[in-house]
């Protein structure tokens, strides 16, 4: 086998051009012989028995080439990749390039290489602090949320159909007195409130008793689903025959108890415990998705399409084993989500670039950190991948190929890069409203300032006008308050006296009033200016 290697134009791609030997081909088609001489049959010969002779004689040298090409290509590729030291991530392009009679088999094989990670800021990265606090209410509401689970269902015969009731009951719609298809059913289930029926029928239920029949009047949607029922008004004659009602335990002792608790303290404080949990390893999670996005978003790196369809693909092999597990039928299931297996595994692709992407990017890290993985910790991820497939450790091992072991290696690597990034990460408090607020205002600045150039001085003008207009209002505001207590005083000194008449008590106000009045007038012409000014 003669390999040339070939860096394409495109980053991150190479290329193979094999050659192979004569008697490297000639291996595969005997191969391909022996695969179908018991298909072939010539009379003379038993099926099966037929010399190869016979048949290249018969159908030409190439009969069997289309297949030899099938077992010699792959075989010859993945000799080449082993050989190379090329780090190869993508499956291979392959294409026949020569194929002929007393000519060697000619291929090329195209593929994607492990592309670099050029490292950005990885360390102190800055993410939101998550509020992992659990409130009373929050208690309450998951509590309520078994109580609910728990609720009986018992019937009600002495009232009439409340909100949330379940009731039996038979309808017959019709249109103008024309009954319509699917307008009738018998011993229907209808909770109410479900707004399982449209516009306001189930509303118009409620107070009707058991035997009761109402008829009950509405109108159909325009988006209505059947055309001919579109925006029409409609008349249902109902009949309630059966009202249930869901009774929910009372939140005491004994409910807590029947969950296995001392009494409703305990119980109470183990749920809040749960939700603390559940809370710490939500908000764990979520801070190492945006300390990995903000790591992802300082690195410089370019995937190769090839790359992103391998991992693709390999997404819907494992989707579609855990579908048929599960009982599905795969093409069924495409059927029924609308899809097309080109479509399926299109709409993989970002899923799996984002996959791609994290895990070089800790590689990368650990790369950067000299990260090693001790033969201790590589056991215990044994034991952990072999626990989840039910098999003994020691068997799982002895399965594992050399590229699987190095892989398991790697995971525990990136895992230990994963917790180093989020250790050395720094948690804020939010400040996006301030930010937004801030932007906002910048922003709004900036887009008057270009309407109009001069905005922006009066702008710096604008504030000290203002100031000055505001001393104004400050002096006046004193001197009329120092008249003010200065009449006070003097009315203070007067009232004691004697009782005046009112025209003398005007008169002597007038007389008190003189030595003020240049003052008064000073203020009243500063308040007429301010005034004629605005």
């Amino acid at each position: 086998m003669d390999v040339k290697v070939e860096q394409m134009n495109e980053k991150n791609m190479y290329r193979f051009i094999i050659e192979a030997t004569d008697e490297e081909f000639e291996k595969g088609v005997q191969k391909a012989y022996e695969k179908n001489k018991g298909k072939l049959s010539i009379p003379g010969f038993r099926k099966g028995k037929v010399p190869r002779k016979i048949i290249e004689k018969m159908y030409g040298k190439s009969f069997f080439y289309n297949d030899a090409v099938e077992i010699v290509v792959p075989e010859l590729y993945e000799k080449a990749a082993a050989e190379s030291d090329l780090e190869i991530v993508s499956r291979p392009a392959l294409k026949v390039t020569q194929m002929e009679v007393d000519k060697p088999l000619v291929f090329s094989a195209e593929f994607a290489v492990k592309p670099e990670v050029t490292l950005g800021e990885y360390k102190g990265v800055e993410v939101e602090k998550q509020d992992t606090k659990v409130s009373a209410k929050e208690v309450d509401a998951e509590i309520a949320k078994t109580q609910e689970t728990d609720a009986r269902v018992v019937e009600v015969t002495d009232r009439a159909v409340q909100d949330k009731d379940i009731t039996t009951i038979d309808f017959d719609g019709s249109i103008d007195g024309v009954p319509f298809e699917g307008g009738k059913g018998t011993d229907y289930p209808l909770t109410i409130g479900s707004h399982t029926f449209i516009d306001t029928f189930e509303d118009q239920m409620i107070g009707m008793k058991i035997g009761e029949e109402r008829d009950i009047k509405v109108k159909f949607p325009e988006e209505y689903h059947a055309s001919a029922l579109k925006g029409k008004d409609a008349v249902f004659k109902v009949k309630v025959k059966e009202i249930k009602e869901r009774q929910i335990p009372e939140l005491d002792d004994d409910f807590a108890v029947d969950k296995g608790y001392d009494d409703l303290k305990s119980y109470k404080a183990s749920v809040k415990k749960q939700l603390e949990e559940s809370k710490a390893e939500q908000a764990k999670n979520k801070k190492e998705r945006e300390v990995l996005d903000a790591v992802m978003e300082n690195c410089e790196l370019e995937i190769p399409k090839p790359m992103i369809e391998t991992r693709a693909n390999e997404m819907g092999i494992d989707m579609e084993r855990d579908i048929t597990r599960q009982g599905m039928n795969f093409a069924q299931y495409l059927q029924y989500a609308g899809l097309t297996p080109e479509k399926f595994i299109e709409n993989l692709k970002p899923e799996a670039e984002k996959r791609i992407r994290q895990r070089l990017v800790l590689e990368a890290v650990a790369e950067a950190e000299k990260i090693k993985v001790s033969d201790k910790e590589y056991k215990e991820e044994l034991e952990k991948v072999a626990g989840r497939s039910g098999t003994d450790v020691e068997v799982f091992e002895g399965l594992l190929d050399e590229k699987e072991a190095k892989m398991i290696r790697n995971d525990v690597a990136i895992r230990k890069a994963l917790d180093l990034i989020v250790k050395e990460s720094a948690e804020v408090e939010k400040k996006a409203e301030k930010k937004s607020e801030t932007k906002t205002k910048t922003t709004t600045k900036k887009a008057a300032a270009k309407e109009d150039p001069d905005k922006e001085e009066k702008a710096e003008k604008k504030p000290a006008a203002k100031k000055t207009t505001t001393a104004k209002k400050t002096t006046t505001a004193k001197k009329t308050a120092e008249k003010d207590e200065a009449d006070k005083e003097e009315k203070a000194e007067k009232k004691p006296a004697a009782k005046k008449t009112t025209a003398k008590k005007t008169a002597d106000k007038d007389e008190a009033d003189k030595e003020e009045k240049p003052k008064k007038t000073t203020a009243a012409k500063k308040t007429t200016t301010k005034k004629k000014s605005e």
